[in-house]
C-alpha cells in the first residue's frame, strides 16, 4: 500500500514538472538576412553558402529580436532588440531557422539576453571576429544548448583567411584617415568615458532629448570618423550592423 502511494506521489511531481516546462516552453529562432542587395552575386553566394549575412535571435514568448551592432559609447552593449521579422536597413531577408527550444520562464530569458549582452559592448563590434553572427550563436547556445550553425559567419571566416574574396572595407580601414581624425575620434572616446564614469545618467538624458534632425542623421547610433560609424579596427559599418541605442537591451 505504501509502494503504491509513493509511485502515485512519484508521478504527480513528474507531472507538475512537465506541466511546468510545457507551459514554458518557447521557440528559439534564428532570422537570417543578405547584406548584399538582390542580384546574381547575392544569389551565388547564398547557394554556395558564403553570402554576407546578418542574423537576429527570435524569442517567442518575448516577442522580440535581439540582435548586435556597433556604436561608440564605450559602457553600453551593443545587443538591441526589434519587432521579430522587422528588416534592418538595406538587407533583404533570407530565412527563418528554428533553432531550438527554450523552457525558461519570461523573466529567466530576459536575464539570460542581459548576461549574454555583457559580452558584447558596442564599441567591441568587429565585422570579421565579433559581429552579429557571433552574437546569434552565444545567445543560442545559452538559451537551447546548440550553437548556430557555422555556415551563417563563413563570410567572416573567409575574410579573414582569403581577405580578397570580401569588400574591401570587411578587411581593413578605408584609405586617406588622417591622424588629426583619429585624434579628435579618440578626443570624443575620452570625453563620453569620462561624461559615464561621473555622471551615469547624463547618457540617457542626452540620448533621449536628440531632436528629431539630430536622430535622423545619426539614426540615433552616434557618429564615427567622418560621419561614418566604424568597428573596432576602422571598417565602415553597414547601416544593418550598428545599433539604435535607445532599443538596446538594459
Amino acid at each position: 500500500m505504501a509502494t503504491n502511494t509513493h509511485r502515485k506521489s512519484l508521478n504527480r511531481s513528474r507531472s507538475s514538472r512537465h506541466s511546468s516546462l510545457h507551459q514554458h516552453k518557447t521557440e528559439i529562432i534564428i532570422n537570417v538576412y543578405d547584406l548584399l542587395p538582390p542580384g546574381k552575386l547575392s544569389s551565388t553566394l547564398w547557394r554556395l553558402g558564403s553570402s554576407l549575412l546578418h542574423t537576429g535571435v527570435v524569442i517567442k514568448s518575448l516577442n522580440r529580436e535581439y540582435a548586435f551592432g556597433g556604436h561608440n559609447h564605450p559602457t553600453l552593449t551593443g545587443v538591441y532588440y526589434t519587432k521579430p521579422g522587422l528588416e534592418p536597413e538595406d538587407v533583404t531577408f533570407r530565412c527563418s531557422l528554428l533553432q531550438g527550444f527554450s523552457f525558461l520562464p519570461p523573466a529567466e530569458l530576459e536575464r539570460v539576453v542581459r548576461e549574454v549582452s555583457l559580452q558584447f559592448f558596442g564599441p567591441s563590434y568587429n565585422l570579421l571576429t565579433n559581429n552579429c553572427n557571433h552574437f546569434s550563436s552565444a545567445l543560442c547556445e545559452r538559451l537551447t544548448g546548440k550553437a548556430a550553425p557555422a555556415w551563417m559567419n563563413r563570410a567572416a571566416t573567409i575574410g579573414i583567411v582569403l581577405p580578397c574574396l570580401v569588400p574591401k572595407d570587411w578587411t581593413g580601414p578605408a584609405a586617406g584617415e588622417d591622424s588629426e581624425s583619429d585624434t579628435r575620434e579618440e578626443e570624443r572616446r575620452e570625453l563620453l568615458r569620462k561624461k559615464a564614469r561621473e555622471r551615469p545618467g547624463n547618457l540617457e538624458a542626452k540620448l533621449g532629448s536628440e531632436d528629431s534632425s539630430t536622430r535622423r542623421k545619426t539614426k540615433e547610433e552616434g557618429e564615427g570618423k567622418g560621419g561614418m560609424m566604424r568597428d573596432e579596427d576602422g571598417r565602415v559599418l553597414p547601416a544593418s550592423e550598428t545599433t539604435p541605442l535607445l532599443q538596446r537591451v538594459r
